[in-house]
């Protein structure tokens, strides 16, 4: 074998010789096979490296990562024959082979290596060009690969550069799709790579299970001097997030209190509510039907008439900032307020109506009463006190916490559906894409499911296909990526995987996994993602470190004991 590209660096830098390439095996320029001597060693997701000379055109550099490792004996012919081996009476030799899945060709000169070729594993510099980190100008940590080096994704295609999005999926209670998510989030907010815009930039995180997410900003007792140590190898301080702002809706009967409904912690929650006059004027009646449905529906067409009707015949109560006033007589609250639009739609001369079918309108009239009965505590009307204070406010601070996950799946909706769809207006009454808006969403086929229509939506396909020129930036997960809106995942430009459903990977919204990531992606540990980004032509799997921030009340004052990710995205 060779000597060693990269003379001269440090010893940790300089790519170390491994094998030969395979003449047993047919090498392409897409995949070859190296042997791997007997004091080294290949494994998955390696960087690998060849050096060639290319007859009239000079040197040329291949890279590749590893695909698949296998070892076999070599002059055995029957499965019994180990035993043979085993007891010294066949002499065999065991060959280890690595399969090499090219990645870059330097220049573009796209032939095979020849048979024979040094295989280096690749360190430092020529690591760096393996896996096109020389050609990210602005590197985001997104990890440690499986030997423990530094995985980066670039910042471009994240921040609406060159592309925005990130799609996360996998099995729930153990693919740790929040956490990542979150850890990204932390990445961003902790390294140098916005700038001056880091301080403006904001994230809105829907807490949507259990109250793991309302202790972002105490340190996590349990983070040990590993974890530590994998914090320091991406060059990021171990810890909380340094600015939070926690939101809970209001506690169901207390009126004229606004006590947020958050029960393992209280100190520095805000409650959020929204008044009735609020509710009519920013037409939030739409997040009240946001259940999927069929578009041909007619529901949809009555709401929108409603609304326009509300905001029409309704003026401001000069009594009071929180309600309106309708022909002389003043709403008092979300009460009468939906009575107010029943009675309308249920007159048949009504201009509110219109031509509709009684079967429309009383399908309507179910889903208002519904909608009163889960979520009415969150419209408040007179008892409202200042309520300019539980407005959820996401400029207040970088990260902005909506705790979600003790209302019913109807007022989910609609918190959701209100939060994203003022977001997104502010955005675009910027008109410009600067500073950055994040938005991370779990439970993404929920809310933007593959069949059918809703407010929500529509909102979420805005934001995955023009959030990019606002700089609305869509962070979404799911279980089931086929359950999701083909055009949510299609404008993704990171997708990641964690352990998957083995059915689910077959599905065709995995197709950018080859089928021994597949494979392999169905017994991924939690806090191992599988990583697919413009720049590498392959997903890579990747782990991020154990969380520097709380996730429980008792991380938060006391360190625990077992798995590290035990409790993380149990959803």
């Amino acid at each position: 074998m060779t000597e060693r590209p990269g003379a001269g660096r440090p010893p940790e830098e300089v790519s170390e010789a491994v094998g030969l390439v395979l003449g047993t095996e047919d090498a392409t320029p897409l995949t070859f096979w190296v042997g791997v001597s007997q004091d080294r060693y290949l494994q998955l997701d390696d960087a690998v490296v060849v050096d060639a000379e290319v007859p009239g055109r000079g040197p040329l550099r291949i890279a590749g990562i590893v695909q698949e490792v296998r070892a076999r004996h070599e002059g055995a012919s029957f499965d019994t024959d180990v035993f043979l081996v085993e007891r010294g009476l066949l002499p065999v030799e065991t060959a280890v082979s690595a399969q090499v899945v090219a990645t870059r060709f330097e220049p573009e000169v796209f032939v095979p290596p020849l048979p024979g070729l040094t295989a280096y594993r690749a360190r430092g510099k020529d690591r760096d060009e393996a896996l096109y980190f020389d050609q990210m100008e602005r590197r985001l940590p997104a990890g440690l690969s499986r030997d423990g080096e530094p995985v980066f994704l670039d910042l471009d295609f994240l921040d609406g550069s060159r592309g925005a999005h990130v799609n996360i999926s996998g099995v729930s209670g153990v693919a740790t799709k929040t956490s990542y998510a979150l850890f990204l989030l932390y990445a961003l907010f902790h390294s140098p790579l916005l700038g001056g815009l880091g301080v403006n930039t904001k994230a809105i995180v829907f807490n949507v299970k259990g109250e793991d997410l309302m202790w972002l900003d105490r340190p996590n007792a349990r983070l040990s001097h590993a974890d530590r140590a994998d914090y320091e190898r991406l060059d990021l301080p171990a810890g909380p997030f340094e600015s939070v702002g926690l939101w809970a809706p209001v506690r169901p009967g207390a009126p004229g209190s606004a006590v947020p409904q958050s029960e393992s912690r209280a100190e520095g929650v805000t409650a959020y509510y929204w008044t009735v006059r609020e509710f009519v004027r920013e037409k939030y009646l739409r997040f009240l039907f946001a259940e999927a449905e069929d578009e041909r529906s007619q529901i949809a067409d009555l709401v929108a008439r409603v609304e326009s009707y509300l905001d029409q015949d309704c003026e401001d109560d000069p009594e009071h900032d929180a309600t309106v006033v309708h022909a002389g007589y003043p709403v008092r609250d979300f009460g009468a307020l939906c009575e107010l639009i029943r009675e309308n739609v249920e007159d048949e001369h009504s201009p509110w109506r219109g031509r509709l079918s009684d079967a429309t309108v009383a399908a309507f009239v179910r889903r208002l009463e519904a909608g009163r009965f889960r979520m009415g505590h969150l419209i408040w009307g007179r008892e409202a006190e200042r309520p300019e204070q539980h407005r959820i406010d996401w400029e207040a601070a970088q990260v902005t916490v909506v705790d979600i996950h003790n209302l019913h799946d109807r007022a989910k909706r609609f918190v959701t559906g209100v939060v994203i769809k003022r977001l997104f207006e502010h955005k675009e009454r910027m008109g410009r894409r600067e500073p950055l808006a994040f938005l991370v969403l779990d439970e993404l086929n929920r809310y933007a499911p593959r069949e059918g229509w809703s407010p929500i939506k529509e909102v979420l396909l805005d934001v995955a296909e023009r959030g990019r020129s606002l700089g609305m930036i869509l962070i979404g997960a799911e279980q089931t990526a086929s359950e999701v809106e083909r055009r949510v995942i299609a404008n993704a430009a990171f997708r990641v995987v964690g352990r998957l459903d083995t059915a689910e990977a077959q599905r065709s919204e995995y197709g950018f996994l080859p089928a021994v990531t597949r494979a392999r992606a169905s017994i991924l540990k939690p806090g191992s993602m599988i990583l697919q980004q413009p720049h590498i032509p392959i997903p890579i799997q990747v782990r991020f470190p154990f969380p520097g921030w709380a996730t429980r009340a008792e991380e938060a004052s006391q360190a625990g004991t077992g798995d590290p990710f035990r409790g993380l995205d149990a959803d």
